[in-house]
């Protein structure tokens, strides 16, 4: 099992006095690293500029986390799984795994192309959606590299892919030839009246749950999307979330399995709470 989550926009800091990043320490490092610090470079000269919030496509109010950009190379660091935070995050409860059992988790970035959630990185602020001066589109310049580091990897297992477009982008397991993996999606929809509608609100904290109970559960790791579906459905009818604002608790009524849409694309695995 390999499953791929997109980072968190917010970020905390590592506590001063942390160690700084070391390239060569992170995952898929012989892969990785030429490109890492490409985009590296690359960011801390636009962070510099008077308009790196526009270049950047953030708003003002996050100038003083752009501007942390520019010394990332000697900021301190800290686990992923402590740095990047947000309702998946916390949800899947990252930060209190150990890290071996954390192993089967990859969390994509436009800055690290992608970071395991023990690796140790700084806070930043770039998206994989920017267009960056120097490199490109964060999308197209990692495409190569990740392809070259993770596809082999995912070869004859299961992934179960919880990114979001604009980082799934940057990489798209094989579904065909001897690279081949069983990809799997997660979309999470509602049913209220007898109908069901995707939604957004809670569907980071259902795949975070989903994330956690995968990593927790006791057995052997799913290595096929049949798989997959048997170990998601273990969480039928269970309470997984409380409403914000309502207070309201919601549950996971069922999952199912559909096929791709197309040779080349990834199955879904339909997540329906209530």
């Amino acid at each position: 099992m390999l499953i791929c989550l997109p980072p968190s926009e917010g970020k905390t800091p590592a506590p001063d006095g942390a160690a700084p990043v070391d390239l060569a320490r992170l995952t898929a490092a012989e892969r990785l690293t030429t490109q890492r610090g490409a985009v590296l470079e690359a960011l801390a000269s636009v962070s510099a500029r008077d308009d790196a919030t526009t270049v950047l496509g953030v708003g003002a109010s996050l100038a003083a986390e752009v501007a942390r950009n520019v010394d990332l190379k000697s900021a301190p660091a800290a686990p992923a799984a402590r740095v990047y935070t947000g309702v998946l995050y916390a949800a899947a409860g990252l930060a209190d795994l150990a890290d071996d059992a954390a192993r089967d988790v990859l969390v994509f970035s436009g800055l690290w192309g992608v970071v395991s959630p023990a690796d140790l990185v700084p806070a930043y602020r770039l998206s994989m959606g920017a267009d960056l001066p120097g490199v490109g589109r964060l999308a197209t310049a990692w495409r190569p590299h990740l392809s070259a580091a993770l596809d082999a990897r995912a070869a004859g297992d299961v992934v179960v892919d919880c990114r979001s477009a604009t980082y799934l982008a940057a990489w798209k397991p094989a579904t065909t030839g001897d690279a081949a993996a069983d990809w799997v999606t997660v979309r999470v929809v509602r049913e209220a009246d007898g109908r069901r509608t995707v939604v957004s609100h809670n569907a980071k904290h259902t795949r975070g749950v989903l994330t956690g109970h995968l990593l927790r559960r006791s057995g052997p790791a799913p290595t096929s999307a049949a798989e997959l579906l048997d170990a998601a459905r273990e969480l039928d009818g269970q309470v997984i979330g409380t409403e914000v604002g309502t207070g309201l608790s919601y549950r996971m009524l069922e999952a199912t399995l559909h096929d791709a849409a197309t040779r080349r694309g990834p199955r879904t695995l339909e997540v329906v709470i209530a």
